[in-house]
């Protein structure tokens, strides 16, 4: 997978498209991700006590690793990922501006 944990994405489609943010969580068997402020989902929870009142609580949804491009730290744009690999590392490499990720 390319898109990795606190890396900056911009969603591509869906209601928040054109929005960007962190990256939460990664599921490489599913090919999705959980990004922080969008595609947010909204739950209730019914009162635990007697007395006590239930609430609406916004939580972040899964996202197709497909609808979100990786923002390059460097240019600051919307850019697709290679690869290259120095010795036996393998580094992430901006296809716009060639700098490491």
């Amino acid at each position: 997978m390319k898109i990795k944990k606190n890396d900056l994405v911009k969603m591509l489609a869906g209601k928040d498209s054109g929005k960007t943010g962190k990256v939460l969580r990664v599921y490489p068997t599913e090919q999705k991700v959980t990004v922080e402020g969008l595609n947010m989902l909204k739950k209730h929870n019914r009162p635990k006590r007697e007395g006590e009142k239930g609430q609406r609580v916004e939580l972040p949804r899964k996202v197709d690793i497909s609808n979100a491009m990786l923002i390059c730290p460097k240019c600051g744009k919307a850019a697709r990922i290679g690869y290259k690999t120095e010795g036996e590392k393998k580094i992430r490499v901006c296809k716009k501006c060639k700098a490491e990720i």
